[in-house]
C-alpha cells in the first residue's frame, strides 16, 4: 500500500500506518505473584517397643510404598537428628529408656545364669 501526501500536515502523519520494519509492541506477559510448588505428601510411621524393636512403614496417599520394615534404633536416632532436634530429643529419650530396661533385663538374666551355674557345680 502506498500513501501519497501533497503537503505534510500534523493530521496526516497520525493516520499513516507504521513502516513494515517496525515490530508491533507486545503486551508484557503477566506472571503470577508466586508459583505454588506441587507438594508431595509422604507419611513415614516409625513404631518402637519397650524391647527396643523398631518398625517403619511409608505411605503415599492410600498406597503403602514400604511396610513392616525392621529398623535399628540407632538408625531411628540418626534419622531424627538429621530431620530436627525437636524430633531427636524425645526419640533419643525413648531409646535410652528402652536401653536401660534391656540392661536391667540382661543383669537379671546374668544373675540367674550365675545362680544356675552354682547349682550345677554343687551337683558335680
Amino acid at each position: 500500500m502506498t500513501l501519497t501526501v501533497d503537503a505534510p500536515a500534523a493530521d496526516a502523519l497520525t493516520d499513516v500506518a507504521p513502516p513494515a520494519e517496525e515490530k508491533p509492541v507486545k503486551a508484557p506477559v503477566k506472571r503470577s505473584a508466586g508459583r505454588k510448588a506441587k507438594t508431595i505428601e509422604l507419611i513415614l510411621t516409625v513404631t518402637g517397643t519397650a524391647d527396643g524393636e523398631w518398625r517403619a512403614e511409608l505411605k503415599q496417599g492410600s498406597s503403602y510404598l514400604a511396610r513392616d520394615l525392621a529398623v535399628a534404633a540407632s538408625a531411628v536416632s540418626r534419622a531424627a537428628r538429621e530431620l530436627h532436634d525437636d524430633l531427636a530429643t524425645p526419640i533419643d529419650s525413648i531409646i535410652e529408656e528402652a536401653r536401660s530396661q534391656q540392661a536391667a533385663k540382661v543383669a537379671a538374666l546374668e544373675a540367674e545364669l550365675e545362680a544356675a551355674r552354682r547349682v550345677l557345680a554343687d551337683l558335680d
